[in-house]
């Protein structure tokens, strides 16, 4: 795969040059920038768009869980901070992964192999062992918090997904209940693999390989019935003309 380019956003100088350290002795990354506010990298971060920010949760003026909200849905985020409680929030806002200071290379690392197989996956491609170190070769599962604790789930069990205000509810195979998450649709949607899962509606994401049938205003599931919006009418037919004999 291409190289990753990243940026990094810390108040601390020496926060700043350990990890630009790490970056430039990873050949998978490329830095497009380092910056001590957030303020200061809005405008290039929003305008010219990294795969990758290391962004330090405790800074003033704007901090980093703010900051991240405001990154375009492409752009992964790695938080780094000294403070575990905010772990919580990390999760929260679907970081893709979260580094407590001080910080090994080994444990870099490892968020940067997460990152290299989230965007392997968003090009349909299986990480291999060149590309991925000390990392299980599979693309299939992601973990989302519920009642609490951190729960996997795995693509091939989905059936489709729902979105009410703040939280989503995720229907699978076999499950009675479907789980709920604190999570928006449009970041649910940026980490499922396209067009494997398709948002047929402003409240809906299905996975388009369970569908038994499809018409202009409806996708059934076996015996659910979910509405396809104005919206979203064309993309599911442009599918469905890629899908038929």
């Amino acid at each position: 795969m291409n190289k990753l380019t990243c940026a990094i956003i810390d108040d601390e100088p020496l926060a700043r040059a350990l990890l630009e350290s790490y970056v430039k002795k990873t050949s998978i990354l490329e830095l497009k920038g380092e910056y001590n506010n957030a303020s200061s990298a809005i405008h290039n971060l929003t305008t010219d768009p990294v795969n990758l920010v290391f962004l330090d949760i405790q800074m003033p003026d704007m901090n980093g869980i703010q900051f991240s909200r405001m990154l375009p849905s492409q752009t992964r985020v790695i938080f780094t901070t000294a403070f575990s409680e905010y772990a919580v929030d990390g999760y929260r806002i679907n970081a893709l992964d979260y580094l407590k200071k001080p910080i090994n290379y080994s444990e870099f690392m490892e968020s940067v192999n997460k990152a290299i197989k989230w965007f392997m996956c968003q090009e349909g491609r299986t990480p291999g062992r060149n590309n991925v170190i000390n990392q299980e070769d599979t693309c299939d599962f992601f973990y989302v918090k519920s009642d609490y604790k951190m729960v996997r789930v795995r693509f091939d069990e989905i059936l489709y997904i729902e979105g009410l205000k703040d939280y989503l509810k995720i229907y699978l195979e076999n499950n009675e209940q479907p789980l709920m998450t604190l999570l928006s649709m449009k970041t649910m949607e940026s980490r499922l693999p396209s067009p494997r899962f398709m948002r047929i509606h402003r409240s809906y994401i299905v996975q388009m390989s369970k569908v038994t049938n499809i018409n202009k205003t409806l996708i059934s599931i076996g015996d659910i019935q979910l509405p396809i919006s104005d919206g979203y009418r064309d993309d599911v037919q442009k599918f469905v003309n890629q899908h038929s004999l």
